[in-house]
């Protein structure tokens, strides 16, 4: 049988059981306080989120003196001499705004719907952003 949203007291009791389930795939998480918290393997999720369109994906374009990559609707955008350059800047840009968003700006109603991206973000290393960004599967 499946778990499903245990008591987080009867989550303490079956850890392994909860992480064996979240591992293979299966439902599982644990409630508290009336809120539930589903458990996802963590490559499961990062493959969902890469390509998921809530998400949405970078855009990179040449300029006469280099190039420039940023993210539609965010004030994340960086600017390199070539495009593996940019790519590493905006890598850059994106940690810092992660960092922000964390820290203050998942409170600011046009910042809170990019909590998507701030995850893949924090799950994801620079080389899996840089597939990403070059629209590479990682």
């Amino acid at each position: 049988m499946a778990v499903q949203f245990l008591a987080d007291s009867e989550t303490s009791r079956r850890l392994r059981e909860v992480l064996d389930a979240a591992e293979a795939g299966k439902a599982a998480g644990v409630e508290r306080r009336g809120s539930r918290v589903a458990l996802v393997e963590r490559d499961r999720l990062h493959g969902l989120l890469a390509d998921s369109r809530q998400l949405g994906r970078p855009e990179a374009m040449a300029e006469a003196d280099g190039w420039s990559v940023f993210f539609p609707g965010t004030p994340i955008a960086a600017d390199g001499s070539d495009s593996e350059v940019a790519v590493e800047e905006f890598i850059k840009a994106l940690r810092e705004y992660s960092e922000d968003w964390e820290n203050r700006l998942r409170l600011v109603a046009n910042h809170e719907h990019h909590w998507p991206l701030v995850l893949f973000v924090a799950m994801s290393s620079d080389a899996e952003l840089a597939s990403w960004v070059y629209g590479k599967e990682s």
